[in-house]
């Protein structure tokens, strides 16, 4: 087996698949090793790495990939595996050396004072005690010539600024470079642009390194067909609909992501993957297969949350992903409220159907149906609602939503027992910018809804209004701090507080609110009882210390107003509610969350409250 002490004197390459035939050996003696099944003795084996003359961040690069160190740290003992990681450390190490600009590295691995690369598969030791890595380095190159040629003017994406004469010349320069030359030329509209050729050399005596990439753009061209490379339950013209390919125009790859992404979005599909063909047809377009898998049509889910003041919340619902065969999405939903509290129960069915493409590739249609049965701490309520809309995705983080349907409801509060027959609109606009739905440690959250109603059979008309902003911020690279805000704010706008359904109307209290304090027990005094408000406003904000990879800890703390008129102000009645939780991430699933709360300011003598349930508070 020869040497494996590298030397590169010469030229590198993008992908550092150098020294083929010491490759083929060493596959060649592992394969040798598996086969015959050598083991070793029990004794502990002491592996250390030294980089004289390296930095500490370089230093840890190497230990961090070395197989032989891991190995070590978990015990192995036996021989073969040991030379097996051994072997391999050669390219891993010399590969984390090219991508921090070292070119001239020597790296040697000794088992018991002998070269690991001089280690016959057939005669191995009996054991292994000693494994002594050395990482010579050598000088770090710097470029000389940096050259890519040719490129589209104007360019879409920039060149890294790294790639420059005077710059660190590290692999992973030329490779994003590379790849922001093709893809300058793809934005252009030249889908089969590559890599043409390339002349990397590097120059010892000086420590430079010089290169010349050379991109092959191929000829401009358009969207030819989308066609299916693998079948589905979906029918073709429902998967052409809704993907929206722009047959016939000039290409562009966003285009191409955008189709996929729609297809994605509709729920029916475990993936879907859209390649271009390998050439393109005799009249300038260039056709494309979508390759997609199916996801089960239906799926079941459960969800539960316990509060010492509101009793447990069981929830679930049915999803058939693919109804009618053009990936139409039927939701049925059932929760039942209140349970073990001091109320009746609430309860709530729901049906919803969204038929996605129908109006454009971007605007789906979907059909309402809900009933709800309230029984609060200060009125009771059976409402039923229908509804058909529209709903417009802008892009993946933004989406409106605008619907029309009427609504009837039969109320009892301090008002007494009437019914409010409306025609409703419903109107909404939610913009996602967190960096995770599950776990946000960045970004923000914005949902805004308008509800207007038009009163029938006596009922006063007028407009409801509702917004959900939050926001993340983490401290420090580790994400190990996060801070979390919310703002919650809600009005009714043009009728008197007797004319308003108490459904339309605000309480505070409870976990979506002020945690703390018992559920919606803040409202506004009205007659002999309590009502609900026209004005709200909430504000939450948590501190998410990460204690451990899976536990969390919170501390939080709340406040609610709630006032008669549309809007609130000093003199509105307010609660808070502060305490701690802690969270138990688990992996798909999100947070299990137990929330302890206690009330700071407002009349009430509940004492501690407790949350139990799955996911962030908010």
């Amino acid at each position: 087996m020869p040497n494996c002490r590298f030397r590169q004197t010469a030229s590198a390459v993008l992908s550092p698949g150098h020294a083929g035939l010491a490759k083929g050996v060493r596959a060649l003696c592992l394969t040798a090793l598996i086969l015959m099944g050598f083991t070793g003795a029990s004794n502990a084996v002491e592996a250390r790495l030294q980089a004289p003359g390296s930095s500490d961040e370089l230093r840890d690069r190497l230990q961090g990939a070395s197989a032989v160190l891991a190995a070590s740290a978990r015990g192995e003992t036996e021989v073969q595996p040991l030379l097996a990681a051994a072997l391999s450390d050669y390219r891993t190490l010399v590969q984390v050396l090219y991508d921090q600009g070292y070119f001239a590295p020597v790296v040697r691995i000794r088992l018991d004072g002998k070269d690991a690369a001089s280690i016959q598969p057939l005669n191995l030791p009996k054991s292994v005690n000693d494994i002594a890595i050395s990482v010579t380095a050598g000088p770090q190159f710097r470029f000389g010539q940096a050259e890519i040629t040719p490129l589209p003017s104007p360019q879409s994406f920039d060149l890294p600024s790294d790639f420059a004469t005077g710059q660190v010349a590290t692999t992973a320069v030329l490779r994003d470079t590379a790849t922001a030359g093709v893809e300058n030329w793809r934005a252009a509209g030249h889908p089969l642009a590559k890599i043409g050729g390339q002349s990397i050399t590097a120059v010892h005596a000086q420590a430079r390194l010089n290169a010349r990439l050379r991109l092959a753009p191929g000829p401009k061209l358009r969207f030819g067909d989308l066609q299916l490379a693998t079948t589905s339950s979906v029918r073709p013209d429902a998967i052409a609909r809704i993907a929206g390919f722009p047959t016939g125009e000039t290409f562009h790859p966003d285009q191409v992501a955008q189709s996929a992404t729609r297809l994605r979005r509709t729920g029916a599909f475990a993936s879907v993957s859209i390649r271009p063909a390998e050439q393109a047809n005799p009249d300038g377009t260039l056709d494309f297969a979508a390759s997609i898998e199916d996801l089960p049509p239906r799926r079941l889910t459960f969800g539960a949350e316990l509060s010492s003041s509101d009793g447990l919340e069981i929830s679930t619902s049915w999803t058939h992903r693919n109804l009618f065969g053009a990936a139409e999405r039927l939701r049925f939903e059932t929760r039942l409220t209140g349970i073990g509290s001091a109320n009746d129960l609430d309860g709530r069915i729901a049906l919803r159907l969204d038929r996605p493409a129908v109006f454009g590739p971007d605007d789906n249609q979907f059909f309402l149906l809900e009933v709800d049965r309230l029984d609060e701490e200060h009125f009771d309520a059976t409402q039923g609602f229908g509804a058909v809309g529209l709903r417009r995705v802008y892009s993946d983080t933004m989406f409106a939503e605008a619907a029309v349907g009427f609504a009837s409801t039969l109320a009892d509060d301090v008002f007494g027992k009437r019914r409010f027959k409306f025609l409703l609109g419903r109107l909404r606009l939610e913009q996602d910018l967190r960096d995770s739905r599950l776990n946000a440690t960045s970004g923000t959250y914005l949902d805004a809804r308008v509800l207007p109603f038009i009163g029938i059979d006596g009922s006063k008309s007028g407009v409801q209004l509702r917004f959900d902003g939050r926001v993340y911020q983490s401290l420090g690279a580790s994400d190990r701090i996060v801070l979390a805000g919310r703002l919650q704010l809600g009005s009714v706008l043009g009728p008197d507080l007797s004319e308003v359904s108490p459904t339309l109307l605000f309480f505070s209290g409870g976990a979506g609110s002020v945690r703390g304090q018992e559920f919606q027990s803040l409202g506004v005094p009205a007659g002999n009882g309590i009502s609900g408000g026209r004005g709200y406003l909430a504000l939450s904000g948590e501190i998410r210390a990460r204690l451990a990879e899976q536990f969390t800890l919170v501390g939080f703390y709340d406040v609610g107003l709630v006032d008669s008129s549309s809007f609130v102000s000093s003199n509105s009645a307010r609660h808070a509610g502060a305490g701690l939780g802690l969270r138990y991430d688990v992996a798909g699933l999100g947070a299990i969350r137990l929330d302890l709360a206690y009330p700071v300011d407002g009349g009430t003598e509940d004492g501690l409250q407790f949350y139990i349930g799955i996911g962030q508070a908010f």
